[in-house]
């Protein structure tokens, strides 16, 4: 049986923070507590969302594909994984952890690709129909650490991890900009910080949070 009741948390980042990482770490944490839990990811974690996941980062097109159109994707794959998967399971008292949400459109196409921030801050709250998560983790890293961690992980990079730098300088400094003007959402950490000293500030962060929940 569950616990507590549930809890929406996304881990943001750029190309190589280690978000899969902390993700596979609570996940398991959690269930160790008793907990239910869905992990998603975006864009996916639906049949649409992953054909549009097929699309923006893998399709032959996509060095073609236009800024507007990138974002509508994502929007739509968002929009599907909200619906079908994270309200209901936030509904049902799950933990919730998703591989990025709405900040990463905020950063990535408005940051990123320079289009109009406050377009894509009413097009998430459409999108999501005002879901907005109880945490943010943020993983921050230096834009060159990172992505020589991307390139270490061996593969083919996609299309979303093959811009240039100063793209990702302007990510980096759109998710700080986001932490900085809401903290009490945001929890920021050192992605150079060792895997199990950021798991540990991950899960002390989520007790206080509950805690003062339920006090």
């Amino acid at each position: 049986m569950q616990k507590k009741g549930g809890m929406f948390i996304s881990f943001e980042g750029s190309e190589g923070a280690g978000k899969s990482t902390q993700i596979r770490l609570l996940e398991e944490y959690l269930l160790a507590q008793g907990r239910i839990v869905r992990v998603v990811r975006e864009p996916g974690g639906t049949s649409l969302g992953e054909d549009v996941r097929q699309i923006l980062k893998h399709a032959a097109y996509g060095a073609s594909l236009g800024a507007e159109a990138e974002l509508l994707l994502f929007a739509a794959s968002r929009a599907q994984l909200v619906r079908e998967v994270v309200s209901p399971a936030l509904d049902q008292g799950q933990m919730v952890l998703s591989d990025r949400f709405t900040d990463s459109s905020v950063v990535y196409q408005g940051w990123g690709r320079e289009l109009s921030v406050d377009f894509i801050e009413v097009l998430n709250r459409f999108a999501t129909r005002g879901t907005v998560p109880d945490l943010t983790v943020l993983l921050d890293l230096p834009v060159e650490e990172g992505l020589l961690r991307a390139r270490q992980r061996g593969g083919k990079a996609d299309r979303m991890e093959s811009m240039e730098n100063a793209f990702y300088e302007r990510v980096r400094a759109g998710y700080l900009n986001l932490a900085a003007a809401d903290p009490g959402r945001f929890l920021v950490m050192d992605a150079r910080l060792p895997q199990a000293a950021i798991a540990a500030k991950i899960r002390e962060e989520i007790r206080k949070r509950e805690e003062s929940e339920h006090a």
